[in-house]
């Protein structure tokens, strides 16, 4: 049941992220470049829900990503499952009480997520591959992430830990209960 409700309310955040990111951040840009919301929540959905959540949710907002936004559908759910997965990982092995800590995990997310985009449409597309406009988006595009991280860094840990309370607490009953 809470798993049902947890992806009820995940869902309505995607899409309050989405007509931000459709609406909100086309006015503000740098040099046409907006920041990936997206990435972030199911990097956040990842590293607090758990590695099967984010991957389930990944795909599920993929999809729905590709088919409203006319890309190739499918690119965007393989790479945001991946995001998520990669959220699972950074738990297990990483703090998630530093800034920093979860900035860089927001940069390498969005690094990995543009990289494996771009060439995931090179090949299928056969887009002619142009590496210094490439860099220079995924440049500003992780500042963009990274700035909105330091910004709601304390919303997402607030957040996060009562999600990760909901789906990482044992209810044990003990004989004596």
């Amino acid at each position: 049941m809470k798993n049902i409700l947890v992806g009820i309310v995940s869902f309505i955040v995607f899409l309050i992220i989405y007509f931000l990111q459709i609406n909100f951040f086309s006015w503000f840009n740098i040099s046409g470049v907006k920041p990936n919301l997206f990435v972030i929540l199911v990097l956040f959905l990842g590293l607090y829900a758990g590695q099967r959540n984010g991957l389930v949710l990944g795909i599920i907002f993929g999809l729905f990503l590709d088919m409203t936004m006319g890309r190739n559908i499918g690119i965007s759910a393989i790479m945001l499952s991946i995001i998520g997965i990669l959220g699972g990982y950074f738990d297990k092995n990483f703090s998630k009480d530093s800034r920093i800590t979860i900035m860089l995990m927001a940069v390498g997310s969005t690094l990995v997520f543009e990289l494996g985009s771009y060439l995931l449409n090179a090949m299928l597309l056969s887009y002619r591959i142009d590496i210094l406009n490439f860099i220079r988006i995924v440049i500003i595009e992780m500042f963009f992430n990274m700035m909105l991280i330091i910004i709601l860094y304390p919303l997402l840990k607030k957040v996060g830990y009562m999600l990760e309370n909901m789906y990482k607490s044992t209810q044990v009953l003990t004989r004596y209960f």
